[in-house]
């Protein structure tokens, strides 16, 4: 198992956003948090990530207690966060920032992994010079894409990479993890508000509403739940 999570709850300060939440990952899987804005989402994969502190909880990453762990350790340990609108460097170029994602371990740049990326994303190779902030959007997630593999995690958490993408765009960013998961065995936690691409993509998901897990299941049957299809997507 990759991640298992246990009785995990989180907050701002005296804000407490989640509530004994519990879900696992296994490895190679793509498994999907949908839910409605404000329901926690972003604030799991940060709580996950580091960038929150858990209040109470488990958060068991192949084997390994990583609740309360900074941020840079539990990318060491190679989980990377990758997060919503990507927030490529925007005054540094489309290398650079590809780069930056083996700080802590600039070791793995001499295991081919930016040849490997080039031809996964070849648009980064042609732009690679070019100023990230003169990207397009789909570029950008792109490249944070790109930048969050750097560092050859064991797995990739993505927050709403579809936000503010015409659907071409987002059809093209999902294209991109497909191929990930297939020539990597790339395993995927995916937060996303636009359902359809989510458990069309995912193996398996959860719903979480008002910080709460509500319905778990595999893709076929949360896109058949009633729930699900009233919800989130528009039936």
């Amino acid at each position: 198992m990759s991640i298992n999570i246990t009785k995990l709850n989180s907050g701002y300060g005296k804000v407490h956003i989640l509530r004994d939440i519990e879900f696992h990952v296994n490895e190679g899987e793509t498994v999907a948090i949908i839910g409605p804005n404000g329901a926690g989402k972003s604030t799991l994969l940060k709580t996950i990530s580091g960038l929150v502190k858990p209040i109470s909880g488990s958060i068991d990453f192949r084997g390994k207690e990583i609740a309360g762990m900074a941020p840079n350790e539990i990318m060491r340990q190679g989980l990377v966060y990758v997060p919503e609108g990507g927030r490529p460097f925007a005054n540094m170029s489309v290398q650079d920032n590809l780069l930056m994602g083996a700080y802590g371990n600039r070791s793995v740049l001499k295991t081919g992994i930016m040849e490997e990326l080039h031809e996964v994303f070849p648009i980064l190779k042609a732009r690679k010079d070019q100023l990230s902030k003169t990207l397009s959007g789909g570029e950008r997630q792109m490249l944070a894409l790109a930048r969050g593999l750097v560092s050859r995690p064991k797995i990739i958490m993505l927050d709403e990479p579809s936000l503010g993408l015409a659907p071409k765009l987002v059809e093209e960013i999902y294209e991109k993890i497909r191929l990930l998961r297939k020539e990597y065995g790339l395993t995927v936690l995916l937060v996303e508000q636009n359902t359809g691409y989510a458990l069309e993509l995912a193996d398996r998901g959860y719903v979480l509403e008002n910080g709460s897990i509500v319905l778990e299941g595999d893709s076929d049957f949360l896109s058949n739940s009633e729930h699900v299809k009233k919800a989130y997507l528009g039936l």
